[in-house]
């Protein structure tokens, strides 16, 4: 069929490249291997599309009770939402492929109006084959992120608007969506569960925060200490500075746990044989939810600064003397280079570092779970199964394993994704380090 050259024709072959993938390619721009390519796609996906309405349908009414026919044979709700948002994906995929069909047609056709010929069959392969050599490449990488990262997340989200928990565990029971209904069920009202979700949270909050700023600055004060007092062997004291950081957190949490136990605990009976506690009398270190909440935070400085002391000593060593000597030279004190020179070049390269450390704080699960369980126990904790030192990663571990409450678990990932997210990206691109800017 013949095509303008003038760009009048710009709207027929777009026009018909949407009503079919690669039909323009063959029709107008007799580039028959890509035309033939991208129709091949389109008829895969028709052929597909029976089963594809039937997964998606799946996904809408996540099947119904059937409770006449045996337990294997019933409808799996969960199942049905994994199908329908795999589908979902595929179908995106096949919108992704759709678009770059019409966006090659559109360029076919402006390369022929600037050059009033079609190109060969043999330049078209080529040229095709160069561009698609990149997509080819990162196609792996890509189909591997949306089986194992998008799908999986999705599925987590979805299941937070339904009411999959004991009473509704597939395939004996259907799960149905239920709205936003668990979302208010933790976060409005005065019941029991939105009162224990605002309890952990502010706890989760107040833990990251202490954690990661007890951690940077404890390691950072013990840098300069070591490097600016001229102590002897202060390689030794690195070594053993960073020995904490470097035994598994498993191991020293769990003999913190012995050494800080009330009734047989190495600290309590050491200071009952001092003659400092009575005979009988002890420290609630882990029974006490205050007193526990603060030795998690010291437990965790004493773990986690020395790293943060080797990145700060590895940071000064790379501040140019010359700055040292320039200071000095202008009559800079101690305090005053430390203030003004050694702390902002420390910070400029470490603060992308203490907004990681604190995203990986608020999802910390091995200080809290291997010290204290989340344990002692409050007011709240026969219901939500959350303890006082519990933050909101260990709460979701124990609506999972211990409750089978996994709507309200999958509610709590949504809302730390939510929160913490954008309030990391927004920190990590106003810092100075990501805008390459000078200090």
């Amino acid at each position: 069929m013949h095509i303008e050259t003038d760009g009048t024709s710009r709207k027929k072959v777009v026009g018909t490249a949407c009503a079919f993938m690669g039909l323009s390619h063959i029709l107008y721009l007799k580039d028959y291997v890509k035309g033939i390519l991208f129709a091949v796609v389109e008829v895969a996906f028709l052929c597909l599309l029976p089963v594809t309405i039937k997964k998606l349908i799946g996904l809408v009414t996540l099947g119904s009770p059937q409770p006449d026919i045996p337990v294997k044979l019933r409808d799996n709700s969960m199942f049905m939402l994994i199908d329908g948002i795999l589908f979902l994906a595929i179908i995106a995929v096949f919108v992704a492929v759709y678009v770059i069909s019409v966006r090659s047609a559109e360029k076919s056709y402006n390369e022929y109006c600037r050059t009033k010929r079609f190109s060969s069959q043999h330049i078209s392969v080529k040229d095709m084959a160069n561009n698609a050599f990149p997509l080819l490449g990162m196609s792996p990488c890509v189909l591997m992120l949306l089986v194992f990262v998008v799908v999986p997340l999705l599925f987590s989200i979805a299941v937070a608007f339904t009411n999959y928990s004991i009473g509704h565990i597939p395939p004996n029971n259907t799960v149905d969506w239920v709205g936003l209904q668990n979302f208010k069920d933790l976060l409005g009202g005065n019941n029991t569960w939105s009162i224990g979700f605002a309890r952990i949270a502010i706890w989760t909050l107040v833990w990251a925060v202490l954690s990661t700023f007890t951690c940077y600055f404890g390691g950072l004060l013990v840098a300069v200490q070591l490097k600016e007092s001229g102590i002897k062997f202060s390689n030794v004291f690195r070594f053993i500075f960073i020995l904490p950081y470097a035994v598994p957190s498993v191991i020293t949490m769990l003999v913190w746990k012995n050494l800080l136990n009330g009734t047989y605990g190495t600290i309590n009976r050491t200071l009952q044989a001092w003659g400092i506690l009575a005979n009988g009398q002890v420290i609630p270190w882990l029974t006490n939810p205050t007193m526990a909440q603060i030795m998690c935070i010291v437990i965790n400085l004493w773990a986690g600064f020395g790293y943060f002391m080797m990145l700060s000593m590895g940071t000064m060593t790379a501040i140019s003397s010359d700055l040292y000597e320039a200071a000095k030279i202008d009559g800079a004190s101690g305090p005053q280079i430390l203030r003004s020179i050694t702390l902002p070049l420390v910070l400029y390269q470490t603060m992308p570092l203490i907004i990681m450390s604190f995203t990986h704080n608020i999802n910390n699960f091995g200080i809290i779970y291997f010290l204290t369980g989340g344990s002692p126990t409050v007011a709240d904790s026969t219901v939500t199964s959350a303890g006082g030192t519990d933050i909101l990663v260990t709460w979701i571990y124990n609506l999972t394993v211990t409750l089978q409450r996994y709507n309200y678990a999958s509610v709590i990932a949504v809302l730390i994704f939510i929160v913490l997210a954008p309030f990391a990206v927004y920190q990590f691109m106003h810092t100075k380090a990501y805008k390459e800017g000078e200090v």
